[in-house]
């Protein structure tokens, strides 16, 4: 099982973390199945970018993205060569470092 490095983020995981998940898993499912509260705006489904990650090592071992994923990225704050959409971004067999952008395109994010 492909481990996921979570660098420190000041709100969604201060500490930062490693988590793992079966290859396949996208790495939003994996985030929030370990209660890293990533946000997902619109529930996963490729329509926003709340969910932006930037790969930091293991982008080579994650499936291409679509060019639906590709358009939308180019609205995401702190674009960087190696984003993702976390919810479009499957795991392979290998492990991943991410860090969670501070900011988001969400201004009203609610919290519960």
């Amino acid at each position: 099982m492909p481990a996921i490095t979570v660098l420190p983020h000041p709100e969604i995981c201060p500490q930062g973390a490693t988590i793992h998940a079966p290859t396949g898993t996208t790495i939003c499912e994996a985030l929030l199945d370990h209660d890293i509260e990533i946000e997902h705006a619109c529930e996963m489904s490729c329509a926003c970018t709340t969910c932006h990650v930037i790969v930091r090592q293991g982008y080579a071992s994650l499936g291409e993205p679509s060019e639906e994923e590709e358009d939308l990225l180019d609205k995401a704050w702190g674009l960087s060569p190696t984003s993702r959409l976390s919810c479009q971004a499957r795991l392979g067999t290998q492990d991943v470092t991410i860090e969670i952008p501070r900011y988001t395109i969400n201004h009203a994010r609610e919290r519960h």
